[in-house]
């Protein structure tokens, strides 16, 4: 069920031998990402759980189960803000009803994530993926 950006993702981490090139790939994607407004770093959209701050600000378009999943994030580590884009990659463009089926700790296994990952870093990535699909089931009930 792994969206294109993500199976892109997972093609280029195939062709990466070392789990350092691939550390390097995850925090270059987070550089790419847009940075979040300081207006929005609020209580509301942090997510709490992560070692590192961790905001997710959910861009809903339509209404009830069909409506279109996307959101932005930021962290204040560079690892992590590449981590949100993996997540980004699995979960934009869903519909918030397809976001709550999706077998994030199975997809981000295919990465090897779960093996280089600490615990802390683990538990964060286990946060955002649980405050993503809280916001998805939210919307889809709206």
């Amino acid at each position: 069920m792994a969206s294109t950006a993500f199976e892109e993702i997972a093609e280029t981490f195939e062709f990466l031998d070392d789990w350092e090139d691939r550390y390097r790939h995850v925090i270059e994607l987070g550089r790419a990402m847009e940075p979040l407004p300081e207006a929005v770093k609020v209580p509301a959209t942090r997510v709490e759980g992560c070692a590192s701050q961790v905001w997710l600000l959910p861009r809903i378009e339509g209404t009830g189960p069909a409506a279109r999943f996307d959101f932005q994030g930021e962290s204040d580590a560079m690892i992590v803000r590449g981590l949100i884009a993996v997540l980004h990659a699995l979960y934009a463009g869903l519909s918030v009803a397809e976001v709550g089926r999706v077998d994030a700790k199975a997809e981000l296994g295919r990465l090897g994530l779960n093996e280089h990952l600490s615990q802390q870093r683990s538990n964060g990535v286990a946060a955002m993926v649980e405050r993503i699909r809280l916001l998805a089931a939210e919307a889809a009930a709206a």
